[in-house]
């Protein structure tokens, strides 16, 4: 039986590199999407030295055009179709981000890697989807994306507000919906990995990286019955 693909975005360490390892652990196919060479060889031999061989490395910057379209090319001349795409590719941006005084940069920043970039993978690779039998887009998303957890003040995360990173969560989440309806052959879903302890907070976070890329992992695995259009964390639907 061939076995389905998926290709990760961002994925030489952290959450990205940990829901490779889950997938290829339950028999997937893996393109590494990473944009530096070195560490998506390094993330690549560190799988392979685990046993999980159907791991390769895929050169991609999500930022730009180009380095998208020659990552969809070579994907393109290895598999006839891609099964998943698994948007996990963002940026913090600068701390603090105060509503009142955050630089334009920053907002430019960040919506760039967090929407942008989404869109313009989405855009490129949706073509190559669409002959899979049953094509999953995941987008990961955080908590901090949901206005309604924001506007709750008994919130664990009620006094953590970002002018840049969370309304560019908030805004993926709006897209996401979006791309569910459009694309409705496909189960398409926004999955917070929730506050997981990786090199994007200073390992801040009290999720450990196998808790945060678990979510992320299952609804990659979803069948054609799944849900689409949601909002998930681990624990269940998130409020919008």
């Amino acid at each position: 039986m061939k076995k389905q693909t998926v290709l990760i975005t961002g994925a030489n360490k952290g959450i990205g590199l940990e829901t490779a390892r889950q997938l290829a652990n339950a028999g997937y196919h893996i393109f590494l999407g990473c944009r530096d060479k070195q560490r998506g060889d390094e993330a690549v031999s560190l799988l392979h030295s685990e046993g999980l061989t159907d791991v390769e490395l895929i050169l991609i910057d999500v930022v730009n055009e180009q380095s998208v379209q020659q990552a969809h090319d070579e994907v393109a001349k290895r598999v006839d179709y891609l099964d998943v795409l698994i948007n996990n590719a963002g940026i913090p941006g600068d701390f603090p981000q105060p509503a009142t005084n955050t630089p334009d940069e920053t907002f430019k920043q960040v919506f760039e890697v967090n929407l942008f970039s989404v869109a313009r993978v989405v855009r490129v690779f949706v073509p190559l989807m669409q002959k899979a039998p049953n094509p999953r887009i995941v987008n990961v998303t955080s908590d901090l994306g949901s206005l309604a957890l924001h506007s709750d003040p008994t919130w664990r995360h009620y006094d953590v507000k970002t002018a840049a990173y969370g309304p560019s969560k908030s805004a993926l989440n709006g897209y996401t919906i979006a791309l569910a309806y459009e694309l409705k052959n496909f189960r398409v879903n926004a999955v917070n990995p929730g506050y997981t302890k990786t090199d994007f907070n200073n390992n801040q976070g009290y999720k450990t990286v196998e808790e945060g890329a678990a979510p992320i992992a299952k609804y990659a695995m979803i069948d054609k019955d799944g849900p689409t259009g949601s909002y998930f964390s681990d624990y269940g639907v998130t409020p919008w």
